[in-house]
């Protein structure tokens, strides 16, 4: 309550403060029968006893007039609540406050919708209106959380380890590969800014300049169009550190969510357990697994080899050719057929994978149509190796290693779904589990172009030891020094140890990845003049706000979300500007023809 005119707030009146004078400000919840209102602050709720004498009429028909939401000022005494009125269920339950005079600083006109948690809103109607939807206990909850969080990560880094808070800029220019970034006209001719999707360059090159230990709450940004639960700005934790390893990185990113950690969330372990790629992808068909529930995909392929079926000898062909399945358990009992063949339709559209099933009789035996093929010995090993038991459902895919374990993954994550949603508990909201994921491929196909390469993450990534005289002769083979901490299935973080060698860097934009390194020269000149070895980390803090208290979108943990198509529908942005505020930045707009007729009408 300091520097402010109220002497407590709604939430932290107690029976100790019974006889004392009070002030308080806060906006009408609601108001029953001109007898009592209760007022709302951010920390809670305090009832307002509404005088019915006649020397207090004035005070009366103030209060009892004043609408819901309307900011009001109160000053009473803080009396006990009647025996057998008392509220467990509020902090302030024990006493009220007897209202002597008040004041409504502010009315508050028809509401679009009830400031009420459990009253439900469409998201568009909460984004238009943001600014009564903050008023929510929720979102209240959720926005302090974060900034404490924040702060305690301010304290291990800044404090405790002597870290340094830089500003980047957010004006720059375009950086080859990755996401697409958004332009920001200048007034030269067709040059344009580019809003960073990270400040990548600018931490390397305070690296370069001797700093040591950078990190930032950086602001960010991507064009990434419409796509589900992604935001066109958000905000990272940006790390970097020189004369670090990887092992480093991991142990500063364990130490700084265990210290940061809200203590009503329970207490996290570390170290966090640690996964490759190719680990990852075969057990769990992701490079970001759930690892709270099992149904791991099993290599089933050798207990099959010797069999008859024929597009299991046909994928077993090739040269990367497998037979992996998973078991979904109790799937006879929560899966309906509709359910199995959605999933069977759900990896034939997405991956163009065929799914055979293998259900586990209450006898033991195995109801397919690929039993007839089997021997008694080969449905035992089956049986084994899988785990099955009674009512065991199997989903089995032949074919390319990396399309087998993408479909089983995304199949895996729907049948979860479809087990919960039938009310078997597999995954804990409660738990957090932490995973590090490592040795990616340091560069990948593109798709538009196989023959072509490109970044895994971005072309600043160290290759692996191991593997750097590959980068001549086989790029393709080359594992990164990148890394992945992934929570519950979701990637909160991700960041490698660069390349601090001007001639690699160069190697790899011109030879590699066929980039011009013109765009790139400031950064590879920079690397000329004594770059010191150095690697960083970047931590989502929407996304790890998002899970840490289980919002449904990270739209719930950003006090002015964008919305899914990437528009502020409270102030309607973007918006058309004229062509006068346009002509200093040398641009026109051409107008398809039918918003050209609109605007005409």
């Amino acid at each position: 309550n300091s520097f402010v005119t109220r002497t407590n707030t709604c939430g932290e009146l107690r029976s100790a403060h019974v006889g004392q004078k009070v002030t308080l400000y806060g906006w009408v919840q609601y108001q029953r029968q001109g007898l009592f209102l209760v007022l709302r602050d951010f920390q809670g709720l305090t009832q307002i006893v509404i005088p019915q004498d006649e020397a207090h009429s004035h005070v009366k028909e103030l209060l009892s007039s004043a609408s819901v939401e309307s900011v009001v000022r109160v000053t009473g005494t803080v009396s006990p609540r009647p025996l057998g009125q008392q509220n467990p269920k509020m902090p302030t339950g024990d006493i009220e406050v007897k209202a002597e005079s008040a004041e409504i600083l502010n009315s508050c006109k028809k509401l679009p919708f009830e400031i009420k948690d459990f009253i439900k809103k469409s998201e568009a109607l909460r984004m238009q209106y943001r600014y009564l939807d903050l008023r929510s206990v929720r979102l209240q909850s959720v926005l302090r959380l974060r900034s404490r969080l924040v702060m305690r990560m301010r304290e291990y880094l800044c404090n405790l380890h002597g870290f340094v808070d830089v500003e980047t800029p957010t004006l720059f220019k375009r950086t080859p590969g990755g996401a697409k970034e958004f332009l920001v006209p200048s007034r030269e001719a067709g040059k344009f800014y580019s809003l960073p999707q990270s400040p990548q360059q600018f931490k390397q090159l305070l690296m370069v300049g001797g700093l040591d230990r950078y990190f930032q709450v950086a602001r960010c940004y991507r064009d990434e169009g419409s796509r589900p639960d992604r935001q066109p700005e958000f905000t990272q934790i940006d790390i970097e550190m020189s004369f670090v390893d990887q092992a480093g990185i991991q142990r500063l990113i364990e130490g700084l969510l265990q210290h940061s950690w809200p203590e009503e969330r329970g207490s996290i372990t570390t170290p966090f357990p640690s996964m490759t790629y190719e680990e990852a992808l075969a057990e769990y068909g992701t490079d970001k697994p759930d690892t709270r529930f099992g149904m791991k995909i099993v290599d089933i392929s050798d207990v099959l080899r010797g069999s008859d079926i024929h597009f299991v000898q046909n994928a077993l062909s090739y040269p990367h050719g497998s037979i992996r399945a998973i078991c979904i358990p109790q799937g006879v009992r929560y899966l309906t057929n509709k359910d199995l063949e959605s999933l069977k339709e759900s990896a034939k559209s997405q991956f163009n994978q065929e799914i055979m099933e293998i259900i586990r009789r209450p006898d033991g035996s195995l109801k397919s149509l690929l039993t007839k093929f089997l021997g008694e010995k080969e449905q035992s090993e089956l049986i084994q190796a899988l785990n099955m038991q009674e009512d065991d459902v199997v989903l089995l895919a032949a074919g390319e290693h990396k399309q087998v374990c993408f479909a089983l993954g995304a199949l895996r994550l729907l049948s979860a779904n479809l087990l919960e949603a039938a009310g078997l508990a597999l995954r804990d909201p409660t738990a957090f589990h932490f995973l590090w994921v490592v040795d990616f491929p340091l560069f990948l196909p593109k798709a538009e172009n196989p023959t072509e390469l490109e970044s895994a993450h971005h072309p600043f990534t160290a290759p692996h030891p191991s593997d750097a005289s590959l980068l001549c002769s086989d790029p393709t083979k080359v594992r990164s020094q990148h890394y992945d901490l992934v929570l519950n299935g979701n990637e909160v973080g991700g960041g490698s140890i660069r390349i601090h060698s001007a001639e690699q860097q160069r190697f790899v934009l011109e030879k590699v990845l066929k980039e011009d390194s013109e765009v790139l020269s400031h950064l590879i000149e920079a690397l000329e003049f004594g770059a010191p070895p150095h690697g960083g980390i970047a931590l989502g803090l929407d996304r790890l706000i998002s899970l840490i208290v289980d919002a449904p979108s990270i739209r719930d943990v950003i006090a002015f979300p964008k919305s899914f198509r990437g528009r502020d529908l409270m102030g309607n942005a973007p918006d058309y500007v004229t062509p006068e505020e346009l002509e200093p930045y040398h641009i026109q707009v051409s107008w398809p023809l039918e918003e050209k007729e609109a605007k005409k009408n």
